[in-house]
């Protein structure tokens, strides 16, 4: 690896954006490409101007012109030019381009990148505030055969295109900066990228890491570190655990969600998710080719005595992923706040899958006393779209009996309101749930997994216990610290 990028904490006082394009731009070895489009050639000009640029850009553009951005990096099948797929696209052409016109004979030690950018800033009528994906593909060897690569999905909230543009121009930097000197410590690049950046300005809801550098760095975590680092409320990932663009994933679906801790994921919960969406795909207006289902987390569901349990974490995700499901991480502890956010995406059907407990919840006033209009403020939130609430019955351990919408006690004072919502077809009760496993619940299997009891494991879907003990989930040590956040 070239000694210039040696793993060097020396700056950990934040250097100024021209201190850090200067100390790029005076590595003799660092060279790439710029390739901008949407909102200026805003990350090269901090470059340009701080001096010594000739040495590290091989070519700056910007194909504006969709008739030349098309001919440059080919035609995009669904027409869309700010996406993720569009970015790759110009990643990977500038850095072929790279290869054939650089002689490695030449410049043997030479470190190849390409830097790239596909936004749309603000409109004139103010209502869409903009959004971008930002990238780059880096060698940190020059021998090196695959390529690292970071990527991200950033959304604006200032309301000045100038202001947008600037901002882009300082995320450009933060990104290849870090991507060259602290490519070791990826949590703490995730927070350098606001590096003379307000919060408030800028929101990153999307970042993937991948090649030989970040082979050990598994996206589902740093996506938690979005949410930790107050970078966006609600993050998703995949089956394959890769980060997912929430507004890409819902966008004009209908949404089927169901929270819970999933620690660990029962057959209560399998069973509350099928028989739900069973009945939600035979909703009028739902068509199943467009509906997708989500299994949420609340971060205050992932928090033990007040901190986030980072392998706690990885064990419920282990399990909804080998499960084949989409799992979000968000910040809302009140359901009706993330409808509110799933309603930012689709007009479509929103449904949520609860227990009897969680709609009881719903109905009490403590949560809403921020709320200037209380709790009919957050009902109107939570109820004024298109959905429906279906409810997983309880057996009640005192009485052994089943409770539904029908018998379930909410305060009284709010009765009338819980009636008005019910009969107006808002709570739908599953009727056709698997008697034989109500007595199930994850905290109870739990405790039987950390003191080392038997007969937790028919208590789970089909593979899990088996995935539970070959891996050790929820029974391990933390594993020391490498790095601190």
């Amino acid at each position: 690896m070239a000694s210039v990028l040696k793993k060097d904490d020396a700056f950990e006082n934040i250097p100024s954006i021209k201190a850090k394009t200067l100390r790029i731009n005076l590595n003799p070895d660092i060279y790439g490409t710029f390739a901008e489009i949407g909102a200026g050639q805003e990350t090269a000009r901090h470059f340009f101007r701080s001096g010594g640029a000739s040495g590290t850009i091989a070519k700056a553009m910007s194909a504006y012109d969709k008739a030349f951005s098309d001919a440059i990096y080919g035609v995009e099948k669904d027409g869309r030019y700010v996406t993720q797929e569009r970015l790759k696209h110009m990643l990977s052409h500038e850095m072929q381009l790279m290869e054939e016109r650089i002689s490695r004979d030449e410049h043997p030690d030479r470190l190849f990148f390409t830097y790239a950018n596909t936004v749309a800033t603000i409109d004139f009528s103010k209502r869409y505030k903009g959004h971008g994906w930002v990238g780059i593909r880096f060698q940190l060897d020059p021998t090196q055969k695959e390529f690292d690569e970071i990527i991200l999905h950033i959304r604006f909230k200032q309301n000045e295109a100038r202001l947008q543009q600037e901002t882009l121009g300082i995320v450009g930097v933060n990104l290849i900066y870090g991507a060259f000197y602290k490519y070791h410590k990826p949590r703490k690049l995730l927070k350098y990228l606001y590096d003379h950046i307000d919060k408030d300005t800028l929101e990153i809801d999307m970042v993937n890491f991948s090649g030989p550098s970040f082979k050990d760095v598994d996206n589902r975590l740093m996506s938690l570190q979005l949410i930790r680092n107050d970078m966006t409320d609600a993050v998703m990932f995949g089956p394959d655990g890769n980060n997912l663009l929430p507004a890409a994933v819902l966008y004009k679906k209908n949404i089927l969600a169901l929270r819970g801790s999933f620690r660990p994921v029962t057959k209560v919960n399998l069973d509350m998710f099928q028989k739900s969406y069973d009945i939600f795909i035979r909703e009028q207006t739902v068509e199943e080719e467009n509906s997708i289902v989500i299994f949420e987390i609340t971060l205050s569901n992932l928090k033990a005595s007040g901190e986030i349990d980072e392998r706690d974490f990885m064990d419920r995700a282990e399990l909804l992923c080998s499960l084949g499901h989409s799992v979000m991480i968000s910040k809302f502890q009140e359901y009706y706040k993330l409808v509110e956010y799933f309603s930012n995406y689709t007009k479509s059907r929103i449904g949520l899958t609860m227990g009897v407990n969680n709609l009881i919840d719903i109905f009490d006033e403590k949560y809403y006393r921020h709320l200037s209009g209380g709790i009919l403020e957050a009902f109107g939130k939570l109820f004024f779209k298109d959905l429906k609430v279906y409810l997983y019955p309880m057996k009640n351990p005192d009485t052994g009996q089943i409770m539904t919408s029908n018998n379930i006690k909410v305060h009284p004072r709010m009765k009338e309101l819980y009636k008005f919502f019910k009969y107006n077809g808002k709570v739908m009760d599953i009727i056709d749930y698997d008697p034989e496993i109500m007595h199930i619940f994850s905290r109870d299997v739990l405790k039987k997994i950390i003191s080392g009891q038997d007969g937790w494991e028919e208590m789970l879907p089909e593979g899990i216990a088996e995935i539970i003990k070959s891996k050790k989930l929820f029974t391990r040590e933390l594993a020391p610290k490498k790095e601190k956040v």
